[in-house]
């Protein structure tokens, strides 16, 4: 992770939700001890904690809402958040993680909808099934990413697709520019680390990855286990956060479909 001194309810059925449109830009407060230890069993099953966690998914959201402001190429972004409460039918009655996603716009996702059909379109709405940008908090980690899951097969065959229209050096290029980041495929422990990446590293990945099966994902996942705790909660890292988010957001751009970058239907 770069520079600073880190080292480091409204519910819906699916467990998220959105983000008021047209509110006053939260300010970016520094992380508190309670976000992650609201996050630890048997306190995630509890909700005497409700409030603690309520309190870290705002600081999430705040972040995600900065990052629409920080790069135009988030600027139009929907910003959605995790339910902060156990709720057995959403996260099993236990919330260890929290998250906020920065996914496809409205507009883009009504234009998608009307290319895959009612049927296969139906659940766009669910912001994992769109790639998306994720700051999320759990007990002991603190992640940036940038992710595609089995079920935005969607984006994952528009990048394969482009692959195989333009080569791998473009998104090579990208992945590069990544420092600190980890390019990831399911659980599969391979080393592809931004920054280091050669050609033959992405020609194995992609041997392997298939939109639908495998998750794809860009990820800093930063270890903060109490004994670290003070090294997180500085006031500056909401912002370094904000700066790690949009530095994913040309990559979301490159990947993701959209109507400028149709590689399914054009």
């Amino acid at each position: 992770m770069r520079a600073g001194s880190v080292n480091i309810s409204a519910m819906s059925p699916t467990g998220e939700t959105p983000a008021p449109r047209g509110a006053q830009r939260a300010a970016l407060e520094p992380f508190e001890a309670w976000d992650f230890e609201a996050l630890r069993p048997p306190r995630s099953r509890s909700s005497e904690y409700n409030e603690k966690r309520l309190a870290a998914r705002r600081r999430l959201e705040a972040i995600a809402k900065a990052v629409t402001k920080a790069s135009k190429d988030a600027a139009k972004l929907e910003v959605r958040t995790s339910i902060h409460n156990p709720f057995p039918p959403v996260n099993g009655g236990s919330v260890e993680r929290l998250w906020a996603y920065l996914s496809r716009p409205k507009a883009h996702k009504t234009k998608l909808k009307r290319q895959l059909g009612a049927d296969l379109g139906k659940d766009l709405d669910q912001a994992y099934r769109n790639g998306y940008l994720c700051v999320a908090l759990e007990a002991d980690v603190l992640e940036v990413s940038f992710r595609i899951h089995p079920d935005a097969w969607f984006d994952g065959r528009n990048l394969t697709r482009r692959i195989e229209a333009e080569g791998l050096k473009p998104l090579l290029s990208l992945l590069n520019e990544l420092e600190g980041f980890r390019l990831q495929l399911s659980d599969w422990k391979g080393e592809w680390i931004c920054g280091q990446l050669e050609i033959e590293q992405l020609e194995e990945f992609f041997r392997f990855y298939e939109p639908g099966e495998h998750l794809l994902a860009v990820q800093q996942r930063m270890p903060v286990p109490e004994s670290m705790r003070d090294t997180i909660l500085t006031p500056d890292l909401p912002s370094h956060l904000v700066g790690e988010l949009a530095r994913l957001t040309a990559l979301r751009h490159f990947v993701c479909w959209a109507p400028e970058n149709d590689l399914l239907f054009g």
